[in-house]
C-alpha cells in the first residue's frame, strides 16, 4: 500500500533572513532539509516562493505539488554534496546533444528538426564560441574538446542552486543546449519542451497518441517550467 500523505501540521508560514541566507518558518519553528540540513536560500524571492508553496497546501500535504521545494531540497541535500558526479552527468550531454543528430528521412522531419534545432547550435556556437559537429543517424559523432570543456566550464561556474536547475533542465529536454537556451532566456518553457519532444510529436501526429504519452511529455513541459522559475528565483 502507498503511504498516506502527512496531515498539515502547522498554521502560518513566513520567512526571514540571517547570515546564511533565507529561511521559511513553520509556525516559527525553521523548517530544514529533508536531511535535516541547515535549508538556507540565497534570495528572498526563492523563500518567498518556497513559503507560497507550504501555506498553499491544504488539509494533506502534496510534495507533488511543490516543486521549487523539491528542487531546493535537492540542491542542499544531494547537488551540495555530489556536485562533482551531478556537474560530469550533466556535462555529458554536450558530448551527444539531441539537436545534433538529425533524420535522413522522411523529408518532413528532417526539415523539422533542421528549422528547430539549428538555430539552437547557432546560438550555442554565437553564445558560447563552441562549433557543435551535426549529424544524420545514430552512430555518435565526437564533438570538439574545446566545446565540451567550454560547456564544462559554464557548468563549474554555477552555484549550488544554478546546477541544480540546469541538470534538471537537461534531464528533462535530453539537451544540454536546449537547457542553456531555457536557462537564458533563448527559449520558452514551452518552446524548449517543443524543441525536446520534436521527434515523439511528430509520430504522433502520424501514428496518433495515447493518455500515458501525452502525460508524460506534459510532465516534461512542468518539469522545464518548473526549472526555469527555480532559476530565475534563485538568481540575486
Amino acid at each position: 500500500m502507498m503511504p498516506s500523505a502527512p496531515r498539515r501540521f502547522y498554521k502560518s508560514v513566513s520567512i526571514a533572513a540571517d547570515e546564511a541566507g533565507w529561511h521559511v518558518y513553520l509556525d516559527g519553528k525553521v523548517l530544514r532539509s529533508p536531511a535535516k540540513r541547515d535549508f538556507a536560500l540565497p534570495t528572498r524571492a526563492l523563500a518567498e516562493a518556497i513559503a507560497a508553496e507550504w501555506d498553499a497546501q491544504a488539509e494533506k500535504i502534496a510534495p507533488q505539488s511543490m516543486p521549487l521545494m523539491q528542487l531546493a531540497a535537492t540542491a542542499i541535500d544531494r547537488v551540495a554534496a555530489e556536485r562533482v558526479r551531478v556537474l560530469a552527468e550533466t556535462a555529458g550531454y554536450g558530448g551527444s546533444d539531441l539537436v545534433c543528430y538529425r533524420a535522413a528521412a522522411p523529408e518532413d522531419l528532417a526539415r523539422r528538426q533542421a528549422e528547430s534545432w539549428q538555430p539552437l547550435v547557432a546560438w550555442v556556437a554565437e553564445r558560447y564560441d563552441v562549433a557543435l559537429a551535426v549529424t544524420t543517424g545514430i552512430v555518435a559523432v565526437a564533438q570538439p574538446e574545446h566545446a565540451l570543456a567550454r560547456f564544462r566550464r559554464v557548468l563549474e561556474a554555477a552555484d549550488h542552486f544554478a546546477l541544480t536547475a540546469l541538470a534538471a533542465m537537461t534531464g528533462a529536454a535530453g539537451s544540454l543546449v536546449i537547457a542553456l537556451a531555457l536557462a537564458e532566456g533563448r527559449l520558452t518553457p514551452e518552446q524548449a519542451a517543443a524543441a525536446a519532444l520534436l521527434d515523439e510529436l511528430y509520430q504522433a501526429e502520424k501514428w496518433g497518441s495515447d493518455p500515458e504519452a501525452e502525460q508524460r511529455r506534459a510532465a516534461i513541459g512542468r518539469d522545464l517550467a518548473d526549472a526555469q522559475a527555480f532559476l530565475r528565483l534563485a538568481r540575486p
